[in-house]
Formats: structure tokens, sequence, C-alpha cells
């Protein structure tokens, strides 16, 4: 297994862990890293778009003029999709954009993208993140001393004062261990855990 060093809140080095090598060690897939970001950025469309065609546009279906005989163009209704205010022929319509993707598919390339952190690393674990209330600016702080002001902060006690520590912080995003995606990891620069959720991270992913 390999190491990377244990650090405090002021960024000194205190110890070291061993990463799981069957989650952080694994070969890099990057076609199914690709998959998966398309796959989470496509759920994140709401598909509410809508446009009227000319059966929905309000007016009347009266002919405007006869067929023949004046030498204008024939035209059949004032909905046409040629005039102004008219329907929209081939306009966009409610539709879920969401992509089937396999769930061992996506813990693959869960896996690749800690893999990839940790071969870079990019991977920061700290002994632990524990704050009485949210405080902002401690929290900012302390990932400055982690070199992690762009960080993906993965916490065992998500929904805490550490969760509301980060979430004013633009560049950070805290996310619980059972919880984390392909496309959360490989946004955001660094990847910081405390012990604790290392070991529960390990307990989802082992």
């Amino acid at each position: 297994m390999s190491k990377v060093d244990l650090l405090n809140k002021e960024g000194t080095v205190v110890g070291d862990v061993e990463l799981n090598d069957a989650i952080f060690a694994r070969q890099i897939n990057v076609p199914v890293m690709h998959q998966a970001v398309l796959v989470y950025l496509a759920s994140q469309r709401r598909g509410t778009h809508q446009t009227k065609t000319r059966g929905e546009v309000s007016g009347t279906g009266k002919k405007p003029w006869r067929q023949k005989g004046l030498g204008r163009a024939r035209v059949g209704g004032f909905r046409n999709p040629v005039w102004r205010g008219g329907g929209v022929a081939f306009g966009p319509h409610p539709r879920s954009y969401t992509i089937a993707m396999p769930k061992k598919m996506r813990r693959l390339a869960l896996l690749s993208a800690l893999s990839q952190k940790a071969t870079e690393g990019n991977i920061v674990v700290v002994d632990e993140l524990s704050f009485t209330a949210p405080q902002t600016k401690e929290m900012a702080r302390i990932l400055n001393n982690l070199s992690a002001s762009n960080s993906l902060l993965v916490l065992d006690d998500f929904g805490g004062a550490a969760t509301l520590s980060a979430r004013n912080i633009p560049t950070v995003t805290a996310a619980a261990a059972d919880s984390l995606n392909t496309y959360l990891v490989l946004f955001h620069d660094k990847l910081v855990l405390t012990k604790s959720s290392l070991a529960a991270l390990e307990e989802v992913l082992g």
C-alpha cells in the first residue's frame, strides 16, 4: 500500500496513512471516466425547454385568403411556422437527457479518478476537521494551510458545521464519502479527506 502524509490543520506533517491499493492504485481508464462525466453533466440538464407548434399557438384556423386568383402565395393558415407569431416547426420539447450507465462502469470510473488523484499526488489527508459552529473564514484558512484552496472536501459528518463552513467558498465542494462521483473528483484540483472519511470511503468502495 502507498502512503501519504497525515497533516494537521496548520499543514504540519504529524504522521502518515496508508491508501488502499484496491481504490487508489487502479489502472486509470480514461474513456470510462469521460463517459461518466458525460453522464453526470447530462443528468444536470432539466430538459424543461418548450416551444409551441402550429397547433398550440393562439390564433384562428381560418384561411387568410382564397387559394387562387389573387396573385399571392397560397397560405393555409395564420399559424404557419413561416409567419411571425406562428408555431415553431422543429423546436425543443420537454425531455429527459439522462444517459444510462451500468453500476460497475460508474464504480470503475470513480476508482480511476481516485487513482489518478493519488498518482498526481493530489490527495490530502488531515487528522480532523471539527467545528463547533460554522466558520467559513477558519475553513478557508485551514484549506490554504493545506494548499488545497480548490478542493473536494470529503467529510464523514456531512451536513454538520464543517459542511456549512465550506459551502460559501466558491472553489470548494463538500461531499459525503458515499456520494462521490467521477465528475466532482476530476473537477477539483485536490481531494481532501479526514482520517475518518478515508476509512468510510474505503468501506464504501472496498
